[in-house]
């Protein structure tokens, strides 16, 4: 009788046991079904971007990407979605692991491909607004700079009123006064930059680099004190390129006070390109300051001829003297590319504006000192241009000749 007592106990724990086990997988199903559904329903807003996705299972892609552009889709659109970017995998990895690296591109932009590449820019401004490929009407084809205090204000005046609409005017203050200018309407379409008791020169360098004056023919660097009641700038293009000059200035009027005789103005000529000098002081009719020379006052250069002359510009030789003996380093023949334009001809007027920007010191003016540092600037370019050459002559395993800087 005890034996069949025992078998009855343990079926009845095993027939227990076994309703407990259905019944949690019943409730475990019904949660994972639950779980499920509301998964299913809350995906497609779901940031993907919050899921740290191992990178075993899913490419490297911007899931912020898909989740901006893909909101609005079904969570099957977005799964084709992802899935046709998986089959892109491999040619995306192709393409990460191909570098670009082209040598003849400019400096520093070796990685960029060709296509993308600026590498000039201009002065031009433009709209904030509407097709950038509608912003210029016109655009000048000059530049004309002037070096400017506020004081001389009336003769920009009437030097800009001279000009047409092929020519983009930019000013240089070393007053630091600005704002001034806007009483004249053209001022406000012109570029002005600001840095006080600086000199063209300086500017010139900083901010006429050749790649960005590189829209215009030619480019004016004039000063601020330059009458011009006869002078016509676009009878003056057209002299400039009828006598082929790369590097040219307009006549100067006995009124000019003291000058070179080549700058002189001639009355019985369109243009000249030499003269004779005191004697003595041309070696060579072809070489300054007889041919192949203007002075720094009113230069005007060719794009071309620009672009050799701003690099042998020094950086900490502000006043520029000197340079107008070197200009014929960068024009061949120089005295056929160098002259001056006599039938449209301007006063200097001498305005020693810029003397008055220096600072007394060991009981000198202003314009001592300036006048002072003028003259050793001039010494110190002349030495280093003769040095450079005869450096590169005995480089090349040549004999230098006389030295042709002074």
């Amino acid at each position: 009788m005890g034996t069949p007592m025992r078998r009855s106990t343990n079926s009845n724990g095993w027939h227990i046991r076994r309703t407990n086990e259905t019944m949690r997988l019943i409730i475990t199903t019904f949660v994972g079904v639950i779980f499920g559904f509301f998964l299913g329903v809350s995906f497609p807003t779901l940031s993907l971007s919050k899921v740290n996705l191992s990178s075993n299972i899913f490419p490297s892609i911007d899931l912020t990407y898909i989740e901006d552009k893909y909101s609005g889709l079904s969570t099957q659109a977005l799964l084709n979605v992802w899935s046709s970017l998986r089959g892109r995998r491999g040619m995306s990895r192709k393409f990460n692991n191909t570098k670009i690296w082209i040598p003849t591109n400019p400096r520093g932009a070796e990685r960029l491909p060709p296509g993308i590449i600026v590498a000039e820019s201009d002065l031009y401004t433009r709209r904030l607004w509407g097709l950038p490929g509608e912003d210029l009407i016109i655009k000048p084809r000059y530049l004309i700079t002037f070096t400017v205090g506020y004081d001389q204000k009336n003769n920009i005046d009437a030097a800009v009123k001279k000009l047409t609409e092929n020519f983009q005017v930019l000013l240089f203050h070393y007053d630091g006064r600005t704002s001034e200018w806007d009483e004249f309407e053209w001022s406000k379409r012109a570029i002005h930059v600001s840095a006080r008791k600086q000199t063209k020169w300086w500017y010139a360098k900083r901010f006429l680099h050749p790649d960005v004056v590189a829209p215009y023919d030619y480019i004016f660097i004039w000063d601020e004190d330059l009458g011009v009641e006869n002078f016509d700038p676009e009878k003056y293009i057209k002299l400039v390129k009828k006598h082929g000059l790369e590097i040219s200035q307009p006549g100067l009027s006995p009124d000019s006070g003291m000058t070179w005789q080549m700058t002189k103005r001639r009355d019985d000529t369109e243009v000249h390109k030499d003269t004779e000098e005191r004697p003595g002081w041309c070696m060579d009719p072809h070489l300054p300051p007889c041919a192949a020379f203007v002075e720094i006052m009113a230069p005007v250069f060719s794009r071309d001829a620009w672009r050799c002359v701003w690099h042998m510009i020094q950086n900490d030789l502000v006043h520029g003297w000197g340079l107008d003996f070197a200009l014929r380093k960068c024009v061949e023949p120089a005295h056929e590319k160098i002259g001056v334009v006599d039938s449209q001809w301007i006063v200097h007027q001498t305005v020693p504006s810029l003397g008055n920007q220096g600072k007394a010191e060991k009981g000198k003016a202003p314009w001592e000192g300036v006048r002072e540092r003028c003259r050793n600037e001039w010494t110190m370019f002349q030495d280093r241009l003769a040095a450079a050459e005869k450096s590169y002559f005995e480089a090349m395993g040549i004999n230098p000749p006389n030295s042709t800087a002074r």
